[in-house]
């Protein structure tokens, strides 16, 4: 009995130092002066040399925060788990920006995760992009025309993962029925609407994307599927998952076990990461 008592005592010390190690969390790390511009940074147990995901929230690019537990969570268990550095941004929120200095913020920060990766136990030629509906439009953004990124000095990155964005073809929302919201965040000029739409500013030096969309979503996969035949035109890596899942559980479900989660896993593997 004492020495079964000894040996659960042994294996729940084990437990809590393990999970201790992997909740090491660097938090609000500014990459900019406004006080959202700020990020934290979730550590493997022992980092070295390890791949990062850079995860965008969402929340119709007005609300959300970098903490939220749908956000972080499982992603960041599921991927420190296997060696990855997680990282979840916070980014300047409308009427304060709108989604083109957003998507701005979110090159800021991943520039400085660049230059930040090494003292973390990181590669920071390894970093795929991450994001969320409005966080899904932003990097889905960056993606199609990689010159936003890299003119803030960013470097090119991997690939990058759209968790069923907020807006893939943004003049094709705009010029259909759609939620108050858009009117307020995109204004009503043609023009802007282009400019911050990543089937508009598909270029063929865009990064190589997994498009995720919600099955249940009569827009999302459509519009999904359209980016990735334009992509595809071009010489652009780009495959679509839809999944029969809602819009908030196809963020807050992802580094559960199962298929969907084993299908995000082998586009990382196709970029080259473990």
């Amino acid at each position: 009995m004492i020495v079964r008592r000894w040996w659960s005592g042994l294996f729940l010390l084990l437990a809590c130092v393990t999970v201790a190690r992997a909740a090491d969390v660097r938090r609000d790390l500014a990459y900019g002066a406004d006080a959202k511009q700020r990020l934290d940074v979730y550590l493997p147990s022992v980092p070295k040399d390890a791949p990062i995901i850079v995860m965008v929230h969402g929340g119709a690019w007005m609300i959300g925060d970098k903490a939220s537990r749908g956000v972080v969570e499982p992603k960041a268990a599921h991927w420190n788990q296997a060696g990855y550095v997680f990282v979840s941004v916070d980014y300047r929120l409308w009427p304060k920006a709108g989604p083109l200095e957003q998507a701005q913020d979110v090159a800021d920060a991943l520039a400085y995760v660049q230059q930040h990766a090494q003292a973390w136990g990181a590669d920071g030629t390894k970093i795929v992009l991450m994001g969320h509906s409005a966080g899904a439009h932003l990097v889905a953004l960056l993606s199609s025309s990689p010159a936003m990124a890299t003119g803030r000095g960013a470097k090119r990155w991997l690939g990058t993962v759209s968790l069923d964005a907020g807006a893939i073809d943004v003049p094709g929302i705009m010029s259909s029925p759609h939620a108050g919201f858009y009117d307020r965040v995109f204004g009503s000029d043609p023009a802007q609407w282009r400019k911050a739409s990543p089937i508009d500013q598909l270029g063929r030096d865009a990064l190589p994307v997994l498009l995720v969309c919600s099955s249940r979503r009569a827009e999302s996969c459509p519009h999904n599927r359209a980016y990735a035949t334009k992509a595809q035109g071009l010489g652009v890596d780009a495959s679509v998952l839809p999944e029969p899942l809602s819009h908030a559980d196809i963020n807050a479900t992802l580094g559960e076990g199962g298929g969907y989660t084993d299908a995000v896993d082998a586009f990382l593997r196709g970029l080259g990461l473990p």
